[in-house]
């Protein structure tokens, strides 16, 4: 079943802030059961990268980074910045292209395999968004083998994704971008503006919504995507949730379902750039066939990565998404209650920095990116939660 559409009052959405006093007090002013004190600052864990856009988390400790430029980084639990590691396929790091996501493979301590999302060269000036996964040494990668390649490849600098998220079945799920060529969105038989599934490997999973189908891309699970830049599987329940950006206004969040058409451009809540009126395909914000988004913001935050935080009920943060926001520069952290959307509270709104990608931690930590030619790790804590006060 569709979920509902679903945007909050627009006083809600602006009136958090992560300095603000927690609403639920007693009479005398003393916390109430579980109510939290506001975030402690962040701390910084490294600087010096240059418009870093993807985080890993290693079990042992320590950091993986891509920087958009082309280079992947390890970093040491006390902040050291290694050097490039080599081993890289080609990247074309251009306009919004470059070296996109990271992530461990499900068996990465077995395996120490990782996959990642990069804007692949094609013929002439061309390039479209590829995936590979490769084994990860101390200085280098190793055995790299693409999964994935976007075709047909295109002309220009924008909309190349990507995120990368596993289901825990055997699959991968890769976002993308339309390639600032908006009906081709639309059209089954190219992969800009989908959500492919693949297996590990890169092989096509035989129950794939457009398995046989002619005239259609066998890799594709969702289509009628504008540029997906958050990917993340619900650890409660296994579900998917994808953000992407909107043009000016319009970014939003989907639940994507096998085979369904999410609209773009035909539906959408954001204007032409150029006119700030509707872009010429688009009829509407609703239409019969296509999924209208299940949250969205009719200014555009600048939606990049996205991450669960469930199953810690001590934190103040527990059972809540974030995202990152480089138009609005914060981090946005969304309550859930089971998958409603009931609160949006704004983070990190003093750092005046691109927020590109958001980690969680095994406990519960929270890690960001931002995106500047002096780029940052950090990591922030929740509020601590005061127990009730006594009479």
């Amino acid at each position: 079943m569709r979920v509902a559409r679903f945007a909050l009052p627009v006083a809600l959405l602006f009136a958090l802030d992560a300095c603000a006093q927690p609403a639920d007090r007693t009479a005398s002013g003393r916390h109430a059961a579980g109510t939290p004190d506001a975030a402690t600052p962040p701390q910084e864990i490294a600087h010096g990268l240059d418009h870093p856009w993807a985080l890993a988390l290693l079990p042992q400790g320590g950091y993986l980074v891509t920087e958009r430029v082309g280079r992947l980084r390890r970093i040491a639990a006390d902040g050291t910045l290694s050097p490039p590691l080599s081993g890289l396929p080609t990247v074309w790091a251009q306009g919004q292209g470059g070296l996109l996501d990271v992530e461990l493979s499900p068996d990465f301590e077995r395996s120490h395999r990782i996959y990642f999302s990069y804007a692949e060269p094609g013929p002439g000036d061309t390039a479209g968004t590829a995936a590979a996964s490769a084994t990860l040494g101390d200085t280098a990668i190793s055995d790299v083998r693409v999964i994935y390649r976007q075709e047909p490849k295109l002309e220009g600098p924008n909309h190349f994704g990507s995120r990368i998220a596993f289901d825990g079945k055997g699959h991968v799920f890769i976002s993308q971008g339309e390639r600032f060529d908006r009906m081709r969105a639309q059209q089954l038989g190219m992969l800009q503006g989908k959500l492919v599934r693949l297996t590990l490997d890169g092989s096509i999973p035989s129950d794939n919504p457009f398995v046989g189908r002619k005239g259609a891309r066998p890799e594709i699970w969702s289509y009628g995507h504008r540029n997906v830049q958050g990917l993340a599987i619900d650890p409660r329940n296994g579900r998917l949730w994808e953000s992407e950006h909107g043009p000016r206004g319009g970014d939003e969040i989907n639940l994507p379902q096998p085979g369904k058409n999410y609209g773009w451009p035909i539906i959408s809540d954001g204007m032409d750039y150029s006119t700030d009126r509707p872009y010429p395909e688009t009829i509407g914000t609703h239409a019969p066939g296509m999924e209208s988004p299940y949250h969205v913001w009719k200014k555009s935050p600048g939606l990049s990565g996205m991450a669960f935080l469930v199953g810690h009920p001590e934190s103040a943060w527990n059972n809540s998404l974030f995202l990152g926001a480089l138009a609005d520069g914060n981090l946005i952290r969304l309550t859930l209650d089971s998958d409603r959307i009931v609160a949006e509270e704004r983070l990190l709104t003093g750092l005046g920095a691109r927020i590109r990608d958001v980690r969680v931690g095994p406990d519960a930590s929270v890690y960001v990116l931002t995106d500047e030619d002096n780029g940052r790790l950090l990591k922030l804590h929740a509020p601590a939660r005061h127990q009730r006060a006594t009479p």
